[in-house]
């Protein structure tokens, strides 16, 4: 009876993603037009919500917001996964909070180093909230801070008024569990995966996994200069399949299943690699390494902005591999 269940659920979880995929597009500029969030937060299973972030880039008519910013709420008080981009962001996230629940935010977790995971940081910690992260994130966003802030305020310019560098309160190395009552959340670290710091906040009792960077649906994957898809390749296969969740947050795209994910962040992952090495056993050269066949993930969004990137990042990685 609860396998029954558990089944019924997903399929309505997916369902709804289905639906909402529909208006889901990185054309669409605005989704919420009367908040500077990109689209209204959903409750997706009881007491796990998350805001979808614009499949396209950062831009001022989405304010940032192309990462998903979720949220947990208990009896205890709310978790917030993700800071957003800004402060102006953060607290849009923060007055929708406020019309689901009178409970406090107690905790806000990075997902990250990246802006869209930090920046908002300075907002909620005005609000004398605590800002969980993994200790690479903290490094990461520590040295590259001022760059990144620069990066948003070119986008969002009035948008990013108020805005500040901030670092993490809490920082951890492997796992931290936070007990919200009967609700046990654990943000994990579980290896080297898309950026340095990412990680992925596991709730065992709902089988649900907010993945962060780990993990991505809908949207083509960005390979970052910095990215080791080899490792990360290993972490998903060591660590996060291990996991064996029934429900899947990514970190950009609507909640789905560990099918989805996996079909367009591992496997994509080991097709390019797969291509590339192919490519480079045949003496392939780098300038013509951006054009190898990726055309069954051409229909994902941002594929014409990342695909050839992707490919030559491979190609310097795999090359002295």
């Amino acid at each position: 009876m609860y396998k029954q269940l558990e089944i019924l659920a997903l399929s309505v979880l997916i369902l709804i993603s289905i639906v909402i995929k529909a208006v889901s597009d990185e054309n669409i500029k605005d989704q919420f037009p009367n908040s500077f969030l990109y689209s209204k937060p959903n409750e997706y299973i009881p007491n796990i919500w998350s805001a979808i972030g614009a499949t396209g880039p950062p831009t001022y008519e989405n304010t940032g917001h192309n990462n998903n910013l979720s949220f947990i709420t208990s009896s205890e008080g709310v978790v917030v996964i993700n800071a957003g981009a800004s402060s102006s962001l953060a607290q849009a996230l923060h007055d929708e909070i406020k019309k689901i629940t009178n409970k406090p935010v107690i905790l806000v977790i990075n997902e990250n180093g990246q802006g869209h995971a930090m920046l908002g940081n300075s907002y909620w910690i005005d609000q004398g909230v605590p800002i969980l992260a993994h200790e690479d994130a903290i490094k990461e966003f520590e040295d590259n801070g001022p760059q990144i802030l620069n990066r948003m305020i070119r986008y969002n310019r009035d948008k990013a008024d108020g805005t500040r560098l901030a670092l993490p309160t809490i920082s951890f190395t492997d796992k931290y569990v936070i007990n919200l009552g009967n609700l046990v959340i654990e943000a994990l670290y579980l290896g080297p995966a898309h950026s340095p710091g990412d990680i992925s906040v596991w709730i065992p009792s709902k089988k649900l996994v907010i993945a962060g960077d780990m993990a991505f649906h809908e949207r083509l994957l960005p390979i970052f200069s910095h990215t080791n898809t080899k490792e990360w390749i290993a972490t998903w296969d060591n660590e996060f399949e291990k996991l064996n969740p029934i429900y899947v947050i990514p970190g950009h795209g609507h909640p789905t299943n560990m099918d989805q994910v996996r079909k367009y962040t591992r496997n994509y992952l080991l097709y390019l690699r797969g291509k590339i090495g192919t490519f480079i056993e045949n003496g392939g050269e780098l300038k013509d390494a951006y054009y190898v066949d990726q055309t069954p993930f051409s229909h994902l969004q941002t594929f014409k902005e990342l695909a050839t990137r992707n490919a030559g990042r491979v190609y310097e990685e795999m090359e002295f591999e």
